[in-house]
């Protein structure tokens, strides 16, 4: 009775291997692999959305064809006077003209309240017309830069989904010196 009491404890054995389960082992290993390769997905394809450009006004324009109809990010000086606000439909209309997207050219240029100024003084600039539907943004005002993401309709006007806008207050100090009228 000793030396079955030797080989087995309350219903276990003692003093022999348990059999190795390799099959629950290789399983752990996918899964986790599976997962890792999941985060790494996730990571990389957000990073390349947050990382997207907005595209200057004569950029879109030059790529209209290829671009139609494709969700885009686009950046432009607001005109002050061709904004018009529907509060009844909510239908913000405004037109936007192009400003340089190369941080070093806006510098060369006396900086960002500079280039939006001068944009919107110039009859030369690429011009584009804008349609969003919501609420009017209290910053919307002449001179300051939209970057406005949604897409680009045949007939050359953009129609907003997201509208962000920087004050050009902001930049105030920035403005060359004007003459008071």
């Amino acid at each position: 009775m000793d030396a079955l009491a030797d080989t087995t404890q309350k219903g276990k054995v003692v003093g022999a291997q348990a059999p190795r389960r390799s099959g629950g082992r290789l399983k752990f290993l996918i899964g986790g692999g599976l997962i890792v390769v999941a985060v790494a997905y996730l990571i990389i394809s957000s990073t390349q959305v947050a990382g997207q450009y907005f595209m200057t006004v004569q950029e879109l324009q030059s790529r209209a064809a290829s671009l139609e109809g494709r969700n885009v990010k686009v950046s432009g000086a607001v005109i002050g006077s061709s904004i018009r606000y529907d509060a009844k439909d909510l239908r913000l209309t405004f037109t936007i003209a192009n400003v340089p997207g190369d941080m070093n050219e806006v510098n060369r240029e006396g900086g960002l309240a500079a280039v939006l100024h001068a944009a919107v003084l110039n009859p030369e600039a690429a011009h584009m017309q804008v349609i969003y539907l919501g609420p009017e943004p209290d910053l919307l005002r002449d001179e300051a830069q939209a970057i406005i993401t949604g897409h680009l309709a045949p007939d050359g006007v953009f129609h907003a989904d997201g509208l962000l806008l920087k004050c050009p207050t902001r930049y105030q100090d920035a403005l060359p010196n004007q003459t008071q009228g």
